[in-house]
């Protein structure tokens, strides 16, 4: 009887689960118009009073009256007559199942990253991040590897795995860069891991010293085997859903209602699948809408040479995912441009852990194309990771290739680098550039000697290329930056960088430019700009809501606005 009892209640609980992880979204089904003090529709310069939603769609944008008028059977909402409206806020490039890993561990970080929980203080020395370390090591007994991220060698300094066995000889030390490009592990970890110095033959990502030693870096055509080898004590389920509830509550903080994971794939299609199924599940659950842009060398592992039907089997729905795939594919050109491994042109770098070599290729620059071209003539768009200027080259280069055979979205990922040559070849060739937010504040300034002052110059230009005509957009890349829109646009408002001082100023969007950059840019970058990314009849009813007018704000401040919440899918979610 008793094991009897006990599988009754195992099955009602499963049923129970499936119930509330996989019941579709609610949506309001009554018309309702919101009135605001304001609403910024990005449609055009105008604004409005009111907007009108019905069944998670918007009906009409105008005047109070002239809605009411309209729609006499509607429900007048109040709550935001003290407030404005803006389209909700998009962050078209994040990583969903990493950022739920890193924000599970112990972080060590070079600046203050914000997290759900608050905020963690950057530890600005050599010295004082090896006694987080060492403090981290001595707080987390136990003998299996302890996993810290956040080490960024232009602030913490050199770092190699005798600086680690000083630190511990008992356990696999383990220490994540903030790229999540590369790691840094002790002798023990080394030993745990199975790297030796015979590997680097085949993988230039294992170094090695002049003496032909390991010196415990591990990183880029490397990290794979890592990631194999952390699987099991990254991926632990509860400790990733532990990460996933404080992302989360990061995008709502900031009145997030979109985002897009940018590598759908690399942990393997069946964990990212489990990971959303049982953490994000739905719009109306989380609070935010995902969509998946898959990775190509993800997929030709998982399908080889049937990939491309693979991806668009996925974006029609034939097969299933967790959450809609969109009609692109993401590639990569260059490495890291945190951990000094973007390609640079001769003579490379001049400073830091890459002092004396020109960075790293993903794609060698012939293949670039080659390897685009069958997802290309698929009808799919291309959203491709490029970050050195020798990188940009390259890439504008094969897009000028892939534009003789058709239209499709091409959009840059991250920029870390474009020259005005790089910028009239971007708009010649119909890009668009997603820019990594946060470049220019965390590392703008303390780049400067490694990359001498022309090319320091060419970080992230995104005033000339939105003046130029070039679509420009904002993403975190989370969770290299915490998911907040308002803060990615004061830094390209203002352009300052985390000493206080304003990188080429010259460089500064206006307000509308930022504003665009987080709403209807980004749904440009997505391919979803007829759904979102304003406020317009026929499009979502998602609306960020800001408690003053960011237009009325300096630029630095916008970082200060308060957010409400969002409306999402016509219905008003607070923060909680």
């Amino acid at each position: 009887m008793s094991r009897r009892f006990t599988l009754f209640v195992l099955f009602v609980f499963a049923v129970g689960a499936l119930v509330y992880y996989f019941q579709p979204p609610k949506v309001d089904q009554r018309t309702v118009i919101y009135h605001a003090k304001k609403i910024i529709t990005m449609a055009d310069d105008s604004t409005a009073q009111a907007v009108a939603v019905s069944k998670g769609m918007i009906l009409g944008v105008g005047a109070l009256d002239q809605l009411q008028a309209a729609y006499p059977q509607a429900v007048l909402d109040n709550s935001f007559k003290d407030l404005v409206l803006v389209p909700g806020f998009i962050d078209p490039h994040i990583h969903m199942l990493l950022s739920a890993v890193q924000y599970a561990l112990a972080i060590a970080p070079p600046w203050p990253i914000q997290t759900g929980d608050g905020v963690i203080q950057g530890l600005n020395s050599p010295s004082v991040f090896l006694e987080q370390i060492r403090q981290i090591n001595a707080e987390q007994s136990g003998s299996g590897p302890l996993v810290i991220y956040g080490y960024h060698d232009l602030v913490h300094g050199p770092l190699d795995r005798h600086i680690l066995d000083a630190i511990s000889q008992t356990r696999p030390l383990i220490i994540w860069h903030y790229s999540s490009h590369d790691f840094y592990l002790n002798s023990k970890a080394l030993a745990w891991a199975e790297i030796e110095p015979s590997m680097h033959a085949q993988f230039e990502g294992i170094a090695l010293d002049k003496e032909g030693e390991l010196t415990g870096r591990v990183f880029e055509d490397a990290v794979p085997l890592m990631s194999r080898k952390l699987a099991w004590t990254i991926l632990n389920p509860l400790q990733v859903r532990k990460g996933f509830k404080r992302f989360s509550q990061l995008l709502q903080q900031g009145g997030v209602t979109t985002v897009a994971d940018l590598g759908y794939g690399i942990f393997g299609l069946s964990v990212e699948n489990l990971n959303l199924r049982f953490n994000w599940r739905s719009p109306s659950h989380s609070g935010y809408r995902v969509y998946m842009v898959p990775e190509h060398r993800a997929f030709v592992r998982e399908y080889g040479d049937k990939s491309v039907d693979a991806v668009l089997r996925m974006v029609s729905g034939d097969t299933g995912s967790p959450a809609p795939v969109l009609p692109q594919v993401k590639f990569f050109v260059d490495a890291a441009f945190y951990s000094q491994t973007m390609r640079l042109s001769p003579p490379g770098y001049l400073a830091g852990q890459s002092q004396g070599t020109e960075g790293l290729w993903v794609t060698k620059p012939d293949a670039i194309a080659p390897i685009m071209k069958p997802y290309w003539d698929a009808g799919l768009g291309v959203r491709v990771h490029s970050n050195g200027d020798r990188a940009q080259t390259a890439t504008l280069a094969a897009l000028a290739n892939l534009r003789e055979s058709g239209d499709n979205r091409f959009v840059i990922e991250h920029a870390g680098l474009m020259s005005p040559e790089h910028v009239n070849r971007a708009l010649e060739n119909r890009a668009v550039v997603s820019a990594a937010s946060h470049y220019v504040h965390y590392l703008g300034e303390v780049y400067q000697a490694a990359l001498g002052e022309t090319r320091g110059a060419w970080i992230e230009p995104l005033n000339s290329l939105s003046q130029a005509g070039v679509p420009v957009t904002l993403h975190s890349d989370a969770p290299l930056a915490p998911p907040l829109p308002l803060k990615a646009a004061s830094v390209h408002l203002t352009r300052l960088t985390r000493e206080g001082n304003v990188l080429t100023p010259k460089e500064r969007l206006s307000k509308k430019e930022a504003l665009e950059a987080i709403t209807l840019d980004a749904a440009y970058a997505l391919g979803l700009e007829n759904e979102l990314g304003s406020i317009e009849q026929g499009k979502r009813a998602d609306f960020t809501i800001l408690e003053q007018d960011p237009f009325n704000i300096d630029g630095k401040d916008w970082p200060s606005i308060g957010v409400w919440g969002v409306v999402l899918n016509g219905q008003k979610r607070p923060l909680q």
